[in-house]
């Protein structure tokens, strides 16, 4: 029985991700990073040291938890089953989520009135790592790859809905602190990766009968000509008759005397 391996990989990175979220809360708590300090401000130039930092913000320790899980169980994901490229989906994933979030204009849609927003948290990775990670299964038609595309598609479906402004589903007081913005320049920088890459990394495995050339009516006349050359490989083919006791009884009889 051939033993799974798990990559170093896949449990290292996660963990230093999660480590340093930790460390970097820890810190704002103690009044680092106030004011909007390495925050993504959507197309303010200050605003663009975000892009890089802002996924290890968090607004307060339900945000840290909430985005803490997924990323580590995403994270291993990615690294388990896409090791040839998982760095570079990563690291693009993250920059260009957080490049996105900072073109797209910072309007409301209900008022179309003009809001300065900080994107602090790594809700937008979470969903660069779902959405990568579901279509890029989809996308290769892989067996292996597939069944993580069930497993992220079975727990974390629901972030499909993510996407979307939280004031289309529910009346709110004061407008919504969940950036929507980062999660579907999340999905969509996700699943373009899954697209782009989808002929990199590990191949697809083929059985003889899948090629479409498998069967061939020259390989009956091949196999009907070697049988005519060669009637000695076949001379014990032929099913071994019964052996009846009864017609050999005058010889065993003989035996006998």
């Amino acid at each position: 029985m051939q033993k799974y391996h798990i990559s170093p990989k896949a449990v290292l990175y996660p963990l230093l991700m999660i480590a340093m979220m930790w460390i970097v809360y820890y810190f704002q708590v103690h009044g680092f990073f106030g004011n909007c300090a390495g925050a993504i401000i959507p197309l303010v130039p200050a605003g663009l040291k975000g892009v890089i930092f802002s996924p290890f913000l968090h607004g307060d320790m339900g945000h840290l938890v909430a985005n803490s899980f997924p990323i580590a169980v995403l994270m291993f994901l990615l690294f388990q089953f896409y090791p040839v490229f998982a760095n570079r989906i990563f690291i693009l994933g993250w920059l260009f989520t957080g490049l996105l979030v900072w073109l797209l204009p910072p309007i409301d849609i209900f008022t179309g009135q003009y809001m300065y927003t900080c994107t602090i948290g790594a809700s937008g990775v979470v969903y660069v790592l779902a959405f990568f990670l579901f279509f890029s299964g989809v996308f290769q038609w892989n067996m292996k790859l597939l069944t993580v595309s069930l497993l992220v598609a079975m727990y974390y479906g629901s972030l499909i809905w993510g996407v979307l402004p939280e004031e289309l589903f529910s009346t709110l007081d004061e407008p919504s602190k969940i950036s929507w913005q980062s999660h579907l320049s999340g999905a969509v920088i996700g699943t373009a990766l899954a697209f782009f890459f989808k002929n990199k990394g590990e191949k697809k495995r083929k059985f003889i009968w899948e090629f479409p050339n498998y069967y061939n009516e020259k390989d009956d006349e091949l196999w009907m000509q070697y049988r005519e050359k060669h009637p000695e490989d076949f001379e014990d083919s032929s099913p071994r008759k019964k052996d009846e006791v009864w017609e050999r009884l005058e010889e065993l009889r003989k035996k006998d005397e």
